[in-house]
């Protein structure tokens, strides 16, 4: 049992404790006389004291308070908000130590659904500051705007002036962002601002419901101008107020433009190692399926060398796939609207194809997992973001008759708890 001193202080039980392990959270995990406690920012190997706050499911959260001796693979953080800001977990870990912690969580995920984790390729790695979409949170005070990620667990935000996942372009305008939202909003009015990093510019879509008065209008205008934007949307659902240039991503040659709310892999660096993942796991496919298919970045991937069907159950997503695929003359896609939560494609559907990718929201595709457990699909590759719902699905695949040959986990998401991956199944 770990050292454990225990008193009183402001009627919160003050600790001193060990630091075992880190939880997939990345909360380092202690023990005590009265079982598990997390502590954020705790490192294996840590000696601290900490302060009990309230519980989680059946153990205690403590807030860590002072490191009376740093474990092994405590690192210096980079980025002056960690800590506070709710962005990212685990800047306090050394370079091995993290790598091992992503891993741990997906070898977790497997165990837990008795898959065999043996499957389990290297960790692929995307820089820091590649990060090119953010959704920031934002509240208008009297004194100015907070504009940035929330603390972990509060509304409370942290004004951000500094963000080392994030791509420089996003973090340079933080400051002209704070000045137009001191004009648009109330005091006390709060609003969401999502910006994506295209090849053309940015496009900024402030989720708030803006009156289009000419004062304000005009205010948008020169923002956009100022910080040579390429698109600036508005509203609770986004209307386009103003487009000076199409907003563009080239997706294996394709030039395609994303509606403002639409999906983009989070970064450059990580879409590619993802679409050269799917691409070795549907091999020689002739006849594909790529479903869940967003703006189509494994479908214009695969497209030069198989005949490709491209279902997405966003009507605006599968638009802006046809509208490229038209452009580019790319023929043999085939693009469909249809929502495959609700209506996935059925075991006859599938039978003509020689490989199925499926890259679904982080809830998974539990009724299209079924349906493909029972289908004649020779190769199967799942994409996902979630390594909890990927392993539900996987079982599914698994005890459906197809069998694991790999799964691949890509880190996008540096110093979060977030993994994407890519695995592939056979029968």
């Amino acid at each position: 049992m770990p050292d454990a001193k225990t008193a009183e202080a402001a009627g919160d039980a003050l600790v001193e404790l060990r630091i075992e392990s880190l939880g997939a959270r990345g909360d380092g995990i202690a023990h005590d006389d009265d079982g598990v406690l997390y502590i954020p920012y705790g490192v294996p190997g840590d000696q601290v004291e900490a302060t009990i706050t309230g519980r989680r499911g059946d153990a205690r959260l403590a807030r860590l308070d002072r490191v009376l001796r740093p474990g092994p693979d405590r690192a210096a953080p980079p980025c002056p908000h960690f800590g506070t800001c709710g962005g990212c977990a685990v800047q306090h870990l050394n370079t091995g130590a993290y790598r091992r912690w992503k891993l741990d969580i997906l070898h977790q995920a497997m165990q837990r659904r008795s898959l065999d984790d043996g499957t389990i390729q290297e960790l692929i790695t995307v820089p820091p500051a590649s990060r090119r979409r953010a959704r920031f949170a934002a509240r208008r005070t009297r004194n100015g705007v907070q504009l940035g990620f929330n603390i972990p667990g509060s509304h409370t935000i942290v004004n951000l002036t500094a963000c080392h996942v994030l791509r420089p372009a996003i973090v340079n305008l933080l400051d002209d962002l704070r000045a137009l939202l001191f004009d648009l909003l109330e005091v006390g009015r709060r609003a969401d601002v999502q910006v994506t990093e295209t090849e053309t510019g940015l496009d900024l879509w402030l989720v708030a419901d803006i009156p289009h008065r000419s004062q304000i209008d005009m205010r948008l205008a020169d923002f956009a101008q100022a910080a040579d934007l390429a698109r600036l949307s508005t509203g609770a659902r986004p209307e386009v107020a103003l487009q000076r240039r199409l907003p563009r991503v080239t997706l294996t040659g394709v030039a395609v433009t994303p509606p403002p709310d639409g999906f983009l892999q989070a970064s450059l660096a990580g879409e590619q190692a993802l679409v050269g993942l799917v691409r070795e796991g549907v091999g020689q496919a002739a006849k594909v399926a790529d479903l869940f298919a967003g703006v189509g970045t494994f479908s214009f991937a695969l497209a030069s060398g198989a005949e490709v069907l491209a279902v997405e159950g966003a009507a605006d997503q599968i638009q802006a796939l046809i509208a490229a695929r038209n452009a580019a003359r790319r023929s043999k896609i085939e693009a469909h609207a249809r929502d495959l939560e609700r209506r996935p494609m059925s075991v006859d559907e599938l039978a003509p194809f020689g490989a199925v990718i499926f890259d679904p929201p982080r809830a998974g595709a539990n009724h299209q997992a079924a349906a493909l457990a029972g289908s004649v699909v020779p190769t199967v590759v799942a994409v996902s973001c979630n390594p909890a719902t990927f392993t539900r699905d996987a079982l599914t695949l698994v005890q459906g008759g197809y069998r694991l040959l790999s799964v691949t986990p890509v880190d996008q998401f540096p110093w979060s708890r977030h993994l994407e991956l890519v695995a592939c199944f056979q029968r």
